[in-house]
């Protein structure tokens, strides 16, 4: 239990209506979770307003309401009247026995108040936090692959998993509500972490997912057009704006200055700045790039200079991922990490579904890469042109309620750059597959480029390894760390490594019967 004057602690809200003791049993901001005593956040969003919920929550027994619009005559209104699915009935008595808070922004102030009920756990953590359009997922794997490595003890929060400890928790947005944060930071503390690394997502800056603390780095990867729509951003310059705000927010910022925004974003600053990259003017270089592969590898090699010198080997392709290791190098030099164990570390990292290779056969080569719109797409395809394939197969579908310009686009990128492009479904949602397969042919019928066309994913998959030929580079793109497949509002399990093991056990089934019957 904790008093509403400790949770508020320096935040301005104004009492619309005062009852009790003033304690408080637990901050909820789903109504389905609200229990006695409870203090609910009234959380205004895309498709439901926590407000409409009120009326159920102090029902429930919640005792304290965060609100961002008086609703004080709603809640008159709504006395004795059937609010939710239990049909639960508003008393005049449990609404009189209701503290209400009102504030500005409530998402602001949960951010505050979970630091708050959690006793402020970052305080205790060196908190590393990572934004930019790509390169987050693999940076943070590095950043915590060394850390590690050099004996910290370091969780993680990301896009594909929370790391706490020995725990993996499945995630299911890059950066959670800011309640989950503080949560997240206090069981690593409990786990016997002393860093965290975690993706910073701009709707999260948005929506003050990580406000209530101030992080000690602050990463900035690169910038590009990407979630510009509704219900994300209006523009690319409000995009590029809640990128900014990690940087009011940290100690020390580190920029990849050969992005051409990284100076915009850094506008209105309060931190130490340090920079990467390939140019004469940043604080860690890279050089001497060399692209190294092999039956089932794709690597790169280079140099570093600047505040560092290392030689640097890296199982990962592609000039993309030189910048991803030499971000990674920046930060952990500030832990005073050897430089044994920086080549080490990054050397051995890998990342899940993030150009993931995996072993399929000795004369051609498969990955599995998240590359999702037509920007990671292109990027990906002419990272893997650079070595040189004696074919380009590229296997991709697109999500459905999604923009129909994504496919045009995407359908059009592989037209340009793939030898062939294999069409499946990626999740179709509540659209129908060939609809959106049909799409993404208008896009690739823009170009030249060869392709099939075969909506069964699994069947794709089997039909890219059955043909694959010697000297064949093969990615699957789209799904990535993803092991699900969402057909109307359902998720079906359909992780692509499965699948793959499973074409080639039935492979290697189908030969030994051949041999026997032979």
């Amino acid at each position: 239990m904790k008093h509403i004057k400790e949770l508020f602690e320096g935040l301005e809200y104004r009492v619309l209506q005062e009852a009790g003791d003033g304690m408080v049993g637990g901050i909820r901001y789903d109504s389905r979770t609200v229990q006695e005593n409870d203090l609910f956040v009234c959380i205004p969003g895309a498709d439901h307003d926590g407000h409409d919920f009120a009326p159920e929550v102090i029902a429930k027994g919640a005792k304290v309401l965060l609100v961002q619009r008086d609703i004080r005559r709603e809640l008159s209104e709504a006395v004795s009247k059937k609010h939710g699915k239990s049909e639960l009935l508003l008393t005049s008595e449990a609404l009189a026995g209701v503290t209400i808070l009102q504030v500005e922004d409530v998402r602001y102030a949960m951010a505050f108040i979970s630091a708050a009920w959690f006793d402020h756990p970052a305080d205790k953590l060196t908190v590393i936090g990572i934004t930019g359009t790509k390169g987050k997922t693999t940076t943070t794997y590095l950043v915590r692959s060394i850390l590690e490595q050099a004996g910290r003890r370091v969780g993680l929060i990301g896009t594909i998993e929370i790391i706490i400890g020995d725990e993996h928790i499945h995630a299911d947005h890059t950066t959670p509500e800011s309640y989950l944060v503080q949560e997240y930071f206090e069981k690593m503390l409990k786990a016997g972490c002393d860093t965290v690394v975690m993706e910073v997502s701009s709707q999260a800056l948005m929506l003050h997912r990580t406000q209530g603390f101030i992080f000690d780095y602050g990463i900035f990867t690169n910038l590009s057009v990407d979630h510009i729509g509704e219900h994300e951003h209006k523009d690319f310059a409000d995009y590029l704006h809640c990128k900014s705000l990690l940087f009011r927010q940290c100690r020390v910022g580190i920029f990849n200055c050969d992005d051409e925004h990284w100076e915009e974003v850094a506008q209105g600053h309060t931190c130490r700045i340090e920079t990467y990259g390939f140019g004469e003017q940043a604080d860690y270089r890279a050089l001497e790039p060399k692209l190294t592969g092999g039956a089932g590898y794709l690597g790169v090699d280079f140099k570093t200079e600047g505040r560092v010198s290392l030689n640097m080997q890296l199982k990962m392709p592609g000039r993309f991922s030189v910048y991803n290791a030499l971000c990674a190098i920046a930060i952990c030099c500030h832990f005073g990490v050897s430089p044994d164990v920086m080549q080490d570390a990054v050397k051995n990292a890998r990342v899940r579904g993030r150009i993931e290779l995996i072993p399929v056969s000795d004369e051609f080569t498969l990955l599995i890469d998240y590359a999702h719109n037509a920007m990671s797409l292109r990027s990906l395809l002419e990272t893997l042109r650079e070595y040189d394939p004696v074919r380009l197969v590229c296997l991709f579908g697109c999500g459905g309620n999604r923009s129909k310009d994504r496919r045009y686009e995407m359908g059009q990128v592989s037209g340009e750059l793939a030898d062939l492009t294999v069409i499946t479904s990626d999740n179709p949602r509540s659209e129908e597959p060939q609809a959106i397969i049909d799409d993404i042919k208008n896009g690739i019928g823009r170009t030249d480029g060869e392709y099939v066309e075969i909506p069964d994913r699994r069947e794709a998959i089997a039909y890219v390894i059955h043909n694959g030929r010697p000297g064949d580079l093969i990615v699957l793109a789209g799904k990535g760390h993803e092991d699900y497949q969402e057909i109307c509002g359902r998720k079906y399990p359909m992780d692509e490594r499965v699948i793959i093991a499973d074409i080639l056990k039935a492979d290697r089934q189908g030969s030994a019967i051949i041999d026997k019957e032979g």
